[in-house]
């Protein structure tokens, strides 16, 4: 069984409660129908049920029903989600007019119906920016305990079986953070470690990466990375974390044996921390491309509840994708 199965089993195994807030966007609406039909989920789309209900129609999605969809401008609930979002924001000089307002925003109620624990995550983006998806995500939902900063983990699944865990790596930050500090590239090793165990059901072995490896280089950037590679450590004491290592270092036996012979992680490293997002995104799309690994996310990390973004030029099948994935981080959260 390969990595998408397994984890789509877990998902099935314990269904999980997401939220669509793009209910009536094409694409999600067939994923929607599609992740019902297999019992990957439970879900709710958010948008207008008569326009939802006909493109189901046209389309032959049995599995769409009525009793699925909230209509945000006649959403019999709208009292008690504009309340907890007027609690939330009160302080920030919202009114309860406004937060009212607010709830009729299929984004800002996708995320009010998981502070409300009517939800379990939500997925969004095959029409919105990533911007517009995190900002009502950040303001409700929250980071998680521990974490003050939002970060995006992608899953490589290479061809040479030797590197990570029999060809699974895990990438972060990929997505959010183009220049983090200390405490930030912390957080996001720690982040990236848990995405690995939540999703993959892999202990992760975080690898902070560096063009350094044990001091053969000295530069601030260095500095960074080693000093983040503490940290991280004092957060998270029984993840096996190291650094800095050079990429080869982290993933090659006969190279750490050399550069870091002492080390837990080096020539084992299944989860790979760069020190900015441009060596991030640069570095995942180079696998990607040039060495035919598959591509899974990008997958937010670092929130009180899985919220998750898609890229706008996504497929039916990235949606199916995203939406087991969610599950698996809400399954992992309960837990």
């Amino acid at each position: 069984m390969d990595l998408l199965e397994q984890i789509k089993e877990r998902a099935q195994k314990n269904p999980q409660h997401i939220v669509l807030p793009e209910g009536n966007e094409p694409r999600t609406l067939e994923a929607a129908n599609n992740v019902l039909r297999d019992k990957v989920a439970k879900v709710t789309l958010i948008g207008n049920p008569d326009e939802i209900m006909k493109m189901a129609g046209e389309k032959g999605f049995s599995h769409i029903t009525r009793d699925i969809i909230i209509d945000p401008e006649n959403n019999p609930e709208e009292g008690k989600y504009a309340n907890i979002l007027y609690e939330l924001r009160k302080n920030k000089g919202m009114t309860e007019e406004e937060a009212h307002k607010k709830t009729k925003d299929p984004l800002y109620l996708g995320c009010l119906m998981i502070k409300a624990g009517d939800a379990d995550g939500e997925l969004a983006g095959a029409r919105n920016t990533t911007g517009n998806v995190l900002r009502p995500a950040l303001q409700i939902v929250k980071t998680a305990k521990g974490f003050s900063c939002v970060s995006g983990a992608m899953i490589m699944v290479c061809k040479e079986k030797q590197y990570g865990e029999n060809g699974v790596l895990m990438f972060g930050d990929v997505a959010v953070l183009p220049n983090p500090t200390v405490d930030e590239l912390a957080q996001i090793a720690v982040a990236t470690g848990n995405t690995m165990k939540a999703i993959c059901g892999i202990e992760p072995k975080v690898a902070m990466l560096s063009f350094s490896t044990k001091g053969s280089a000295s530069n601030e950037l260095v500095d960074r990375v080693v000093a983040a590679t503490k940290k991280a450590k004092e957060m998270a004491p029984d993840m096996k974390i190291d650094g800095e290592l050079q990429a080869d270092a982290a993933l090659v036996e006969s190279v750490a044996s050399l550069k870091a012979p002492d080390s837990k992680v080096a020539g084992h490293a299944n989860t790979l921390v760069l020190p900015s997002l441009e060596t991030g995104n640069i570095a995942y799309k180079l696998v990607q491309r040039l060495g035919g690994a598959v591509a899974i996310g990008p997958i937010l990390q670092g929130m009180a509840a899985p919220i998750n973004d898609l890229s706008r030029g996504c497929s039916v099948d990235d949606i199916e994708k995203m939406i087991a994935i969610t599950c698996n981080q809400a399954i992992a959260a309960k837990k």
